[in-house]
């Protein structure tokens, strides 16, 4: 067995009251003080998240935009300095690989933001994926630290500690600049629903980044924030997480993330087999609920039409904090999308009532 990896901030977790898990082998904190109210104080001012776990990689050279093109579902050629796509990277099967950000730096030079416990299996897909093209792929990984400033007071925290206009980045843009003196990437994305701004820096410089805005932030309001609520919030949102709703077996026409999946911008890995299954319909659905019990739904609970025949199964639960009550997603089949679906916990029938996310009301960036 492979020895558990830290990011740059692990000593500083557990000097905070870091709660430590195994997180797709990365010892990272779920949560310090409450999920419950880490999650509302996203919600309501800002929240401090450690996100050095993630993996980055450049792909530069005369092809990386064909390159890219290629490689991901969604128009890379819409793309300019300063800008962010999210897109995914599908197996030939039309399966996920993953999810991911691209940043354009300069022509021919973009940066990769990916999944922390897709890392290794990533890098090596994409560099294998590059061979016959005019480009480089490099796993810059262990060279990032990355905070994630989320929240209605991340901009004003952040911008105490920098020279950089933050109000001029624009969601899903980005600038570089200097932090609390540390030289960053700032991009402005955000998987919690809400407005606030990620932090590329040099490893080294992790820890005094994070307690430069610790400082800043927590007269604010600002709390540090762990990977339970983070999860809560991304659900909420209705963000979907690799491994849930979206899989390798688990393509993003089923998942609902059609919107980026572009066919006309030419062929790209997949894109056959997407194509087929966007015309058809396909057979399997990712949809999201609510129950209107506080009972949490876990992932891998049969889903049941009114029959009592199994029809899916749930690939995310939590309680909502906002809501009070249940929230989750399920892999259904396609036709008992539209019928009365339930789980049953412990005993206890519970109706999933299918919404569209998000599930709280979102401030508009």
């Amino acid at each position: 067995m492979s020895a558990i990896k830290t990011t740059p901030l692990n000593a500083f977790h557990r000097q905070h009251g870091g709660r430590m898990v195994d997180f797709a082998g990365w010892d990272m904190p779920v949560q310090y003080r409450s999920i419950l109210e880490e999650h509302k104080a996203v919600r309501q001012r800002a929240g401090l998240f450690d996100v050095s776990h993630m993996g980055e990689a450049d792909v530069k050279g005369q092809d990386a935009l064909k390159f890219l093109q290629h490689l991901v579902t969604n128009d890379c050629s819409k793309l300019f300095p300063g800008r962010i796509l999210y897109t995914v990277m599908c197996y030939p099967n039309g399966g996920v690989v993953d999810d991911l950000l691209v940043y354009m730096r300069a022509t021919g030079d973009y940066f990769l933001c990916i999944n922390a416990g897709n890392i290794d299996k990533d890098i090596a897909w994409i560099q294998d994926q590059a061979k016959g093209f005019n480009c480089t792929v490099v796993d810059r990984s262990p060279d990032y630290a990355q905070l994630a400033i989320q929240g209605p007071r991340a901009l004003e925290i952040v911008q105490s500690l920098t020279k950089t206009g933050l109000g001029d980045i624009k969601y899903y843009h980005f600038a570089e600049g200097e932090v609390a003196g540390v030289k960053c990437i700032i991009s402005r994305t955000g998987y919690t629903g809400e407005d606030g701004f990620e932090l590329y820096c040099p490893t080294t410089d992790g820890v005094r980044l994070a307690e430069a805005v610790m400082a800043a932030g927590v007269p604010l309001g600002l709390e540090l924030t762990g990977l339970g609520a983070r999860d809560s919030l991304r659900l909420e949102a209705g963000f979907p997480l690799y491994g849930h709703e979206i899989t390798d077996q688990i393509n993003p026409i089923a998942a609902g993330l059609g919107w980026v999946v572009k066919f006309d911008k030419g062929p790209f890995i997949g894109s056959d087999v997407l194509q087929a299954e966007k015309q058809r319909g396909p057979a399997k659905k990712i949809v999201f609920f609510k129950t209107g019990d506080r009972r949490i739904v876990r992932a891998g609970a049969p889903v049941l039409n009114n029959s009592g025949t199994e029809v899916g199964q749930v690939v995310s639960g939590t309680l909502s904090p906002i809501l009070n009550e249940a929230i989750g997603s399920a892999l259904v089949d396609a036709a008992a999308a539209q019928e009365l679906l339930s789980v049953d916990i412990r005993g206890a029938k519970l109706n999933l009532h299918l919404v569209k996310p998000p599930f709280v009301t979102l401030k508009k960036i």
